[in-house]
């Protein structure tokens, strides 16, 4: 085992912290565990902390430009870097499932290809069978793909259903988060808060989300507007950055609200810089078919209740009553109940919060699945 090598191109820019670069960073040690090493490919080169973050004896950081796109300069790019390496696995993540990546990786005698679907569905999507040319095609183009992963029982639903690839080469492996980075936040809530001058008696309700308006975070300042109108304690967070974030700004002007609603930009590490331990309520308001939610795994892991929407795999993530609340999307009415019902009772939100974390421990453990997915690769 101690030639093996395994190739994961991210189709993202490693900046922060979160939770691309940790589950990156597990999957290296579990490598190393192995006798194995790790070739993680980004978009760009990361950052000074997250380069010092992935060090490991076992690592190799490659840059693989535009590899989310059907690009012949990409393709190039991977080509070469298989070249260098020459692995036994080849892993796709946050890359297009239409790509010539599997048959490159053939040719090179890959042993094993595979690819991880993080994409969310828009909203109200309703899957169907791919037609007949689709089909043919898709089947030949990823023909060499050993197999795909759901990171949800919504994602393996949704892709199977098009019936593009035999369904036995699909598998269930969920998003994951690290329990012990969670830990790291519980002693920073207070010195969050001062950062980002929260008032110390303000009850807080967080969205940690791309600004975009698949997000919901319109129907969130929405809520908080009739939120403040019964409980003036309440403040609300959005943690994030995104092409939407200066019309989000101006919306929480136009309802009255912009004291009592602060604006963080991307947070470099979430979970060990207590943004989750400073929060009272965590929300996930998404308008699209969400594929799974990193934030509510984050949320859980920091025992905050949720509240989240019923849409794509949110409702496998969180149980009604018990780790949080799902309301409809777009609802912006039973937002605010929710929202009220957990700020008005801290025993609630104890309880619903440490239910929360025990689900995160004995399901979205990222030692667990990423050692499940190792067991995949069989190694």
């Amino acid at each position: 085992m101690q030639n093996t090598t395994v190739v994961s191109v991210f189709g993202f820019e490693p900046h922060r912290i979160g939770a691309g670069e940790i589950f990156a960073r597990e999957l290296s040690e579990q490598l190393a565990a192995r006798g194995c090493n790790s070739v993680l490919c980004f978009l760009k080169p990361p950052s000074e902390s997250v380069r010092q973050f992935l060090d490991l004896p076992n690592v190799s950081i490659e840059i693989v430009e535009d590899s989310w796109q059907l690009s012949a300069k990409a393709t190039a790019r991977l080509f070469a870097v298989v070249c260098k390496y020459r692995p036994r696995i080849l892993h796709l993540y946050f890359t297009g499932f239409l790509s010539a990546y599997p048959w490159m990786a053939k040719l090179l005698r890959v042993e094993k290809v595979y690819f991880t679907d993080q994409s969310s569905r828009p909203e109200g999507f309703v899957q169907t069978r791919a037609p007949f040319w689709k089909r043919a095609a898709m089947r030949v183009i990823n023909g060499p793909l050993t197999g795909v992963i759901s990171v949800s029982g919504y994602g393996y639903r949704s892709f199977t259903q098009q019936d593009l690839l035999p369904k036995k080469r699909f598998h269930i492996i969920y998003n994951s988060v690290d329990i012990s980075r969670a830990a790291l936040g519980l002693t920073k809530g207070e010195e969050f808060r001062r950062r980002y001058k929260i008032p110390p008696d303000r009850l807080l309700v967080t969205q940690v989300s791309w600004l975009i308006p698949e997000k919901g975070v319109d129907d969130l300042l929405t809520a908080a507007r009739d939120v403040l109108s019964v409980e003036p304690r309440a403040h609300f967070l959005v943690a994030g950055d995104g092409a939407y974030r200066a019309n989000l700004e101006q919306t929480a002007r136009n309802l009255g609200i912009a004291p009592h609603v602060t604006f963080t930009g991307v947070v470099s590490d979430p979970l060990a810089d207590g943004l989750y331990t400073a929060s009272d309520v965590v929300c996930q308001m998404s308008r699209w078919e969400e594929v799974f939610g990193y934030t509510n795994a984050e949320a859980m892991a920091a025992a905050k209740p949720l509240i989240g929407t019923r849409v794509g795999g949110i409702p496998e993530i969180i149980e009604n009553g018990n780790s949080g609340f799902l309301v409809e999307r777009r609802d912006t009415g039973a937002m605010a109940a929710r929202i009220l019902d957990l700020l008005r009772d801290p025993n609630l939100r104890r309880s619903m919060g440490e239910a929360g974390r025990r689900v995160a421990i004995e399901k979205f453990n990222h030692k667990t699945n990423v050692a499940q997915l190792i067991s995949l690769y069989g190694l």
